[in-house]
């Protein structure tokens, strides 16, 4: 005789429910719902999922249908930098399409808590005697294209992991004169602890 209260059997994800998830995940962020990592790192999950019970989490906070009403919050789709900054971090909107323009200044971009309108982001960034620092989560395909004269453009995404087919793409295009733009993960940036220029290392102790 079996037991009673046994448990029911897991049941293995087909492609359709991962599909649905994904199109549910990717309509939430698209409201405001899901910042940048978090739409990431669910993705991820979704995409890699083997049983139903993996996704059922990815979407139990979110509403069953979207909200007819959209937000009042206006993407960012121009940036600019003169003889100063523009930055932008935390919780804000960045339209697919956003152009930097940093003169003789820079204006630098944390993507890590951003909303996304669609699953790419396209950053046109033009710099003279300036540039950005743009800052992405990990789980975010990721690509620098543009040209440097008298400066250079760099991409650093050391240590992190490969992400899936299907996530969010942040397409970066710098062109940049005496200046240049980095593209950095959020786990390179933080890496190390700020240190105030000229500032040097405390020296080692020593025990009497």
């Amino acid at each position: 005789m079996p037991e009673s209260g046994s448990e029911t059997p897991a049941i293995r994800a087909s492609d359709e429910e991962r599909e649905a998830v994904v199109t549910r995940l990717r309509t939430a962020a698209g409201e405001g719902r899901l910042a940048l990592d978090e739409l990431a790192e669910r993705l991820d999950r979704a995409l890699t999922a083997v049983m139903r019970a993996e996704l059922e989490p990815l979407t139990t906070d979110l509403p069953e249908q979207s909200a007819p009403a959209p937000s009042t919050a206006k993407a960012r789709s121009w940036i600019v930098g003169i003889m100063g900054g523009g930055d932008h971090r935390g919780r804000w909107r960045i339209a697919s399409r956003c152009t930097v323009v940093n003169l003789m200044g820079g204006a630098n971009l944390d993507l890590t808590d951003a909303i996304v309108q669609a699953s790419e982001t396209e950053i046109r960034v033009f710099s003279l005697m300036g540039g950005s620092n743009i800052i992405v989560p990990g789980g975010v395909h990721v690509a620098l294209t543009g040209f440097a004269l008298m400066g250079g453009n760099d991409l650093r995404l050391q240590d992190t992991p490969p992400p899936p087919s299907g996530a969010p793409v942040v397409h970066v295009r710098a062109y940049s004169i005496m200046g240049g733009t980095d593209v950095k993960s959020s786990t390179t940036a933080r890496a190390r602890p700020p240190r105030l220029p000229g500032a040097s290392p405390p020296p080692p102790t020593r025990a009497d």
